[in-house]
Formats: C-alpha cells, sequence, structure tokens
C-alpha cells in the first residue's frame, strides 16, 4: 500500500504540496520522492512489497514520461517478458515498472488488459498532459478536485487534498481520466451476456476461481498476515490460503472482552486449519477513545463503516506493533455478489441483481474504503481475493434466480462451492452470517449509540440536523459521526453518495438502522 499524489500544473504551492502529502505517510513510510515533471509535481510515498531494493523506488521515469502507481499488477511478469521482447529495459523487479513501457505501447487500452488493484497518474513527456486511472472495483483509492485556478489534482486520500481542493470526490472506478474528461474503460456490474450455468456448475467455477484470486495474492516479497472473523468470507480466504502455503498462515481476529460472537468461531477455524492464530480485544473505552480518530482516518460518515471499521482498525494497530507482517488478505466483496441479510428480501431476481450491481458500483465508498484505511494507516497492504476481477465477473454474470435465497440459507452456491471437502468444518461453513460490526460484540455498537445519546438532547439533534440538506442525519449516532467529519472534511459530504442502507423500498427493510439486527431473519446470526 503507497500513497500517491499529483498536481497537475506548473502552477503550484510546493510547500502546500508536501503539506498535504505528508498526511498519508503511514501509506509509505519507507521513502518518499516528489519529481518535478516541468509541468507540475508527481509524489510518491513507498510501502515496499513487491522489489524492495532502491530500484523499485517510484516515480518510475521513462524518455520524459513519469508514473506513480498504488496498486498490485498480477501476473505481470508476462507482459514485462513481451515488453522486453520489444526492446524495453527494466531496473527493478517492481510490477508497476511496465506501466510506462505499457503505455507507449498501448496507451489507455493498456487499463482493460491489467489484472490489477491500482491506482496511477502517469505524465506523458511527449503531449504534456496528465493521465489517470483506477481500477474497475476501486479497491485502491484515488481522490480527484480542482484548485482555484480549474487545475485537477489527484491524491490516494481526500486529507491530501482538504487545503488544495475546492471540491474532492472520489475517482470514479474503472475509468481513466484524459483530455479533461473520464472515460470508463470497465464496468464489472454490467453483466453483458447472462450465464446459464446450472447451480453445481456455478458452484464448482466458484470454488475453482476463488482458489485462484486468493493464490495471486499470496505472492509477495514481505510477509503476509490474515483477517479472521470466523465468518463464512474470511474464513474461506484463510482455508484457501493455508492449503497453499507451506508454513502455518498467522491469522488475526478481535473482539469485545465480553461478548464477541466471533473470536470463538475464528479460533475454531484456526485450529483446524492449523494457522498461527492471535486474538485480540478491544475495550469500552477504546472504542470512544477511538471515534473521532478512526472518523478522520475513515472520511466518512456513513454509520455502518465507521462501526465495521473499529474492530478493523485496531486489529490491524495490533498486527503493525506486534508482527513483522506487511500484507494483509481480508473477506471483502463477498457480501456485494452473493448477498447480505436483507437481500433475502428482494422481490424478485431482477431486483437482486440490480441491488447487486449497486453495490459493487459504490463498494469504494463503504466496505473497500474501511478495509483500505484501516490497514493502510497502520502501514500494511490490503489484498481482497473477493475482488478478483475474473471471480467478480463471473459471479455478476450468472442468473441471478440461482443466487435468490430460496436454499433456505445465504450465499448458498459459495457455501456448497466448498461442501464435502474438508476446508472449513461443516458448522463454519453453514452458519448465519453475522455482520462485523455485530459479531465483535453487540455490546460496542450499543456503546456507540449510548454515546451518541449523551450527546445531545433531543431539542439540539432536531435543529443540527436541519442544518445539513446533503445525507441528512437520522439518528444522533448519524449526527454524531456528521460533525466530526464536518471538523476534518469540511463542505465535502458529496464524497460519500448516501448512507449505507438495506434498500427501504423492500417490504421488510425499510428500517432507520443499517445493522442486520433489526431485520426480521437476523435470527442464528446472533450466536
Amino acid at each position: 500500500m503507497c500513497s500517491i499524489m499529483a498536481y497537475c500544473s506548473d502552477d503550484y504551492d510546493l510547500q502546500k504540496f508536501k503539506k498535504g502529502f505528508e498526511r498519508t505517510i503511514s501509506r509509505g513510510p519507507d521513502d518518499c520522492r516528489i519529481v518535478d515533471t516541468g509541468n507540475g509535481l508527481l509524489g510518491f510515498r513507498r510501502l515496499s512489497i513487491m522489489g524492495l531494493t532502491p530500484s523499485g523506488m517510484q516515480p518510475f521515469e521513462l524518455d520524459g514520461s513519469y508514473v506513480v502507481c498504488n496498486g498490485e499488477l498480477y501476473g505481470f511478469e508476462v507482459m514485462r517478458e513481451e515488453l522486453r521482447e520489444k526492446g524495453y529495459a527494466f531496473a527493478s523487479d517492481s510490477d508497476c515498472e511496465i506501466i510506462l513501457p505499457m503505455y507507449r505501447e498501448y496507451g489507455t487500452d493498456m487499463f482493460a488488459m491489467l489484472d490489477a488493484e491500482f491506482a496511477c497518474v502517469l505524465y506523458d513527456g511527449q503531449t504534456g498532459e496528465y493521465i489517470a486511472a483506477r481500477d474497475p472495483v476501486g479497491i485502491r483509492p484515488l481522490y480527484y478536485g480542482y484548485d482555484e485556478k480549474g487545475m485537477i489534482l489527484f491524491a490516494s486520500e481526500p486529507k491530501n487534498l482538504v487545503e488544495l481542493a475546492q471540491s474532492i470526490m472520489p475517482f470514479p472506478p474503472g475509468h481513466y481520466y484524459k483530455d479533461g474528461k473520464f472515460h470508463r474503460y470497465a464496468d464489472p456490474s454490467e453483466v453483458d451476456t447472462v450465464s446459464h450455468d446450472d447451480p453445481e456448475t456455478a458452484s464448482m467455477m466458484i470454488r475453482d476461481k476463488l482458489i485462484e484470486g486468493v493464490k495471486k495474492r499470496l505472492v509477495s516479497d514481505s510477509k503476509v498476515g490474515f483477517l479472521l472473523s470466523g465468518g463464512l468470507d474470511s474464513s474461506l480466504v484463510c482455508a484457501i490460503a493455508a492449503r497453499e502455503c507451506e508454513q502455518p498462515i498467522r491469522t488475526y481476529a478481535i473482539g469485545m472482552r465480553e461478548d464477541a460472537i466471533d473470536l470463538k468461531y475464528a479460533r475454531e477455524v484456526a485450529d483446524f486449519i492449523g494457522a498461527d492464530h492471535t486474538e485480540v480485544y478491544m475495550t469500552p473505552d477504546e472504542v470512544i477513545s477511538t471515534l473521532e480518530a478512526l472518523i478522520e482516518l475513515l472520511g466518512t460518515y456513513d454509520i455502518t463503516t465507521i462501526r465495521a471499521s473499529m474492530g478493523m482498525y485496531l486489529v490491524c494497530k495490533a498486527i503493525h506493533e506486534t508482527s513483522d507482517i506487511r500484507v494483509i488478505l481480508t473477506g471483502e466483496i463477498s457480501d456485494e455478489l452473493f448477498g447480505y441479510k436483507y437481500t433475502d428480501f428482494a422481490p424478485s431476481a431482477e431486483a437482486f441483481q440490480q441491488e447487486a450491481a449497486k453495490r459493487i458500483r459504490e463498494i469504494h465508498m463503504y466496505d473497500v474504503l474501511r478495509a483500505d484505511r484501516c490497514i493502510s494507516v497502520n502501514s500494511l497492504e490490503a489484498r481482497v481475493p473477493f475482488g478478483d476481477l475474473d471471480f467478480v465477473k463471473y459471479v455478476m454474470s450468472l442468473d441471478p434466480e440461482i443466487k435468490l435465497n430460496t436454499y433456505g440459507k445465504g450465499k448458498y452456491l459459495l457455501r456448497h462451492a466448498f461442501e464435502g471437502l474438508d476446508y472449513l468444518p461443516e458448522d463454519i461453513l453453514w452458519r448465519e452470517k453475522a455482520a462485523f460490526s455485530d459479531a465483535v460484540g453487540h455490546s460496542m455498537v450499543d456503546y456507540l449509540k449510548e454515546y451518541a445519546e449523551s450527546c445531545y438532547s433531543d431539542e439540539e439533534f432536531e435543529s443540527r440536523c436541519a442544518m445539513y440538506g446533503y445525507a441528512r442525519p437520522f439518528t444522533k449516532e448519524s449526527l454524531l459521526y456528521r460533525e466530526i467529519f464536518e471538523k476534518y472534511y469540511p463542505g465535502q459530504a458529496e464524497m460519500v453518495v448516501d448512507f449505507w442502507m438495506p434498500n427501504r423500498e423492500w417490504e421488510g427493510c425499510d428500517v432507520d438502522d443499517p445493522s442486520a439486527r433489526v431485520l426480521a431473519n437476523y435470527g442464528a446470526s446472533g450466536v
């Protein structure tokens, strides 16, 4: 995980640029370099993951062109050999060094050729223009804004741009920026051809593609660790990795001391797969005292994102402070593809598919943002196997009729894909889903709600909520989060499209809290 920043004009204030860039030192603590392209600035902060020698330091340069990239380019060795045959030389083992030669050969068509999680900004020395791009799911962060003179800036996080840009927005995933416009090159939420594979075939394909997605994300020149909640998604990632690694994998779980739901399940999984397992505990005081710093690092006011980030941030903090791990694999993006508890209420297969597409398009503002910030602020790199492009495209292409929960168990295809193969204990494979913010302990969310209640009288709540025209807070908890957000990101609420909530238009989903706990079908998820 690295930090990149660009000021796409030769009329810049270097000290302001440096000040903004310093706000994400944790993303790249190993080295820093800012270059003047002759037409603006490119900055790079390095967290060494691949190609650990100094030769892997960015920006990379080729005949007066420069690039900075925060990314992992999977299978880059094949493309590097093809480029060598075309006469290009490489000075490092870094995957990102292939970007400039690829651009020279293929132009902006190159972005659709990448199997990658990436965000990059490229300066074309021949034309004097800047080009930026982001991966199709938006796993790697990128933001943009315009200064008072209308010149565009790019950065890994909005905090880099707060004092430089008038309005800050997330760079749209699956797009590249060129000639002053955003051009879409990929949209994994859009299905061109529906796959009519039967459930058995679909499950086999899901298994094979997920295994491949995990395997490619184990390749690292730095130590790799795993977040293990004891839920289906993270448990499958860990189980697959345990089979692929020669040494026991290192897993980490977190929970409240008094009522963590998932710690016991995480321990069961870790014992089953032979992992080197660590448990981390949170306290009520820690939850409240961490809240403001958490919202600042996240750059969001969304209730679900903040709740779910608390445990992830604190467990990653413990990993950073007590281990030599640099890369973390997580279980994000499974829910968006296979369904949440609330999608059991989908009125039709078409509605289920539309909801999945919406969630995939927006996930860069929610769960993916959470994973990126909580992990990167602790100088770690996040890798997301369920976000593998081939995997996402296949699951999205499946006939939604077979993805509906008509089996009496959510995520049936994913569970069935690993049934009877001894990857996980059967009780783990088939246990009900508990949302991460609840699974670390119901008391954590209760403490946050109680704290918010203590901050405002009913009259104060009503008057302060009325101050916001966009994404107006609707509970005291949401107001508390919004006010903290505005302290650090004043006037930038439109960076988030809306509050993450179940689809209120569906029967059974018109609720005032995003937790699955409030749904009628939560059932055994809470035990």
